[in-house]
């Protein structure tokens, strides 16, 4: 069988981009957005049980950094159907050599990417245009009663957002940061972000 993606390493280990092939002529393209069977080594005996479309209307608004506790922590599979974000991981995995540190993955409609966020990761992204249109596959249904998050403005995780941040919801306004949520007294020596 031919492959329908090309899976990409990122600096933090797990954390995985797909780009998407397309099939395409003059009538215009057809594309695979995910697959079970070519996934299976990523999804590790998990299988997908809801899929999310969300729309953000303007232009530098920040989502996240959201993520649920065990057991009902998620893999995710995150694409960008119109426009174009800047897409975000956070590994929370405290036995990893990559703790608090985060990676940074531009999605558009145009790059045809899909960032792969598995378990043990907080998400969020900035919309870098207008009307930005994502579509997330997920292999736990959401639960109120097991979400988390972080603050996306944390100086400790100090992510780099692309633009100025014009709008964040009040929850995600009111996350904790870091050092609290995790207990830590200060920034650790390895705090080094991508």
């Amino acid at each position: 069988m031919n492959s329908r993606f090309d899976l990409l390493a990122t600096p933090i280990a797990d954390l995985r981009v797909l780009q998407r092939k397309l099939l395409g002529d003059s009538r215009g393209y057809l594309e695979r957005m995910f697959c079970a069977e070519e996934l299976k080594p990523l999804l590790a005996g998990r299988r997908i049980v809801q899929i999310n479309h969300t729309l953000t209307a303007a232009r530098g608004t920040v989502r996240g950094l959201h993520f649920q506790y065990p057991p009902h922590a998620e893999t995710k599979f995150v694409s960008c159907l119109r426009g174009e974000v800047f897409d975000v991981a956070v590994d929370l995995r405290r036995d990893s050599p990559s703790f608090l540190l985060w990676h940074g993955e531009i999605l558009s409609a145009e790059n045809h990417r899909t960032l792969f966020i598995p378990e043990g990761f907080a998400h969020g992204f900035q919309t870098l245009t207008d009307d930005c249109e994502m579509l997330y596959f997920h292999t736990a249904t959401y639960r109120a009663d097991a979400e988390g998050g972080l603050h996306a403005l944390d100086p400790l995780l100090a992510i780099k957002w692309p633009l100025e941040v014009v709008m964040m919801s009040d929850r995600d306004r009111s996350q904790p940061l870091a050092s609290e949520f995790m207990g830590l007294p200060e920034v650790p020596s390895y705090a080094k972000h991508n």
